[in-house]
């Protein structure tokens, strides 16, 4: 992909202001624009003069050449483009039957669309695109978006406000996902209020009293660590203790997404974007892993054998994993639900039906990796 993206990032200067062997486009008509209202003026003036036509022509001509120019700049840069692509990827794009055929999947894929951009904070491309497509958003739904990045956008100017304003209104929400979001709005401020002076903590101190005190039971450990980075004070001496990560900006900028995490989760929504996850699956190599995989099957004269399973394994970030897998040790098999992970009482897991065919007719089994035995009837079901 060097030679691609070599040709992109020269595509991308070319059409860049004050960039490339002749001016921008834009340069050159804003220029074009200045001589018009310059004669303009002359002419309500009353001070035109037969020369004045005759050198705005040649302006015209002039910046008219320019343009012919940077246009023909930016199109051999395009063709470059295309050409490096073209060498880069030799197979043709697959074809598919066309999707979203039905009203009912296009309609349900426009709402897609339009909650991506609602989720998104675009919200002006959001309303283009839903007056457009003619599909209904519930207002209260559009409401409850505009707010979370309200709040999103408070936070990125460190005001902790509205975020710990919509975490007491849902405490008890937040409490039963164990939440750490409230304490975390607190220490972010209590940082802030203890690097804010010289070597006066005092209102750090004060601030952690009001407001942190009641958390303590909960965050026992980090509470101690707040107050004890009282003692390393000024910052340029606290980054060089045992405290540094008080110090880092990531304590104030990952409460952005842990809120819209939070956030999302009241509203029963994903806490990814659900758009910007298939593309980053997709655009990470799946999709070519897939169409390699059919190409070879049809190849083969041979179909994938199940609905709900790819036939090749699709490797994922950490954080696109949804759903624990167990791989039985003994038969390589992943678990299924009629194929379960099963655990003997010697603390080791199989899939049950290496369970069942190790087990003897007097229906004890022999653990594959130790040399205990117990019945099969004591092996316990594990659930992920």
């Amino acid at each position: 992909m060097d030679a691609p993206l070599k040709e992109l990032l020269k595509l991308e200067k070319l059409t860049e202001k004050a960039q490339g062997k002749t001016p921008s486009i834009d340069n050159s008509l804003d220029s074009l624009l200045q001589s018009l209202r310059e004669a303009k003026d002359r002419i309500n003036a009353g001070s035109i003069t037969e020369e004045t036509y005759v050198l705005l022509a040649q302006t015209v001509e002039a910046k008219k050449k320019e343009i012919d120019e940077k246009q023909k700049e930016i199109y051999n840069g395009i063709a470059r483009f295309g050409k490096a692509l073209d060498k880069r990827f030799t197979q043709p794009l697959p074809t598919h039957d066309p999707l979203f055929t039905s009203e009912r999947a296009q309609a349900a894929l426009e709402r897609t669309i339009a909650l991506h951009f609602l989720r998104t904070g675009q919200f002006s491309t959001a309303e283009t695109f839903i007056q457009e497509c003619g599909i209904h958003i519930e207002a209260e739904l559009q409401t409850q978006f505009q707010d979370l990045h309200r709040v999103v956008l408070a936070l990125k100017r460190q005001d902790i406000g509205p975020a710990l304003e919509w975490s007491l209104k849902n405490r008890e929400f937040l409490r039963k996902r164990s939440s750490p979001l409230e304490f975390y709005l607190h220490r972010s401020q209590f940082i802030r209020l203890l690097l804010s002076g010289p070597l006066h903590a005092a209102p750090a101190i004060s601030y952690a009293n009001a407001t942190l005190r009641s958390f303590y039971p909960e965050h026992a450990t980090e509470f101690q660590r707040l107050l004890t980075s009282v003692l390393y004070l000024p910052k340029e001496r606290l980054q060089r203790s045992p405290y540094a990560d008080l110090a880092s900006d990531s304590v104030h900028t990952d409460l952005e997404p842990l809120f819209a995490k939070e956030y999302c989760a009241n509203l029963g929504m994903s806490r990814q974007v659900p758009l910007r996850v298939i593309g980053d699956i997709g655009g990470g190599g799946a999709l070519a892993r897939i169409e390699k995989a059919r190409t070879v099957m049809k190849e083969r004269k041979s179909e994938w054998s199940q609905t709900d399973e790819l036939p090749i394994e699709i490797p994922l970030a950490p954080e696109n994993r949804y759903h624990s897998i167990f791989a039985c040790p003994v038969s390589k098999e992943q678990s299924t639900d009629k194929n379960p992970p099963m655990m003997m009482t010697c603390g080791h897991v199989i899939s049950k039906d290496s369970l069942q065919k190790l087990c003897k007719s007097n229906g004890r089994v022999k653990c594959p990796y130790c040399p205990a035995e117990s019945a099969q009837a004591s092996a316990m079901q594990v659930h992920f």
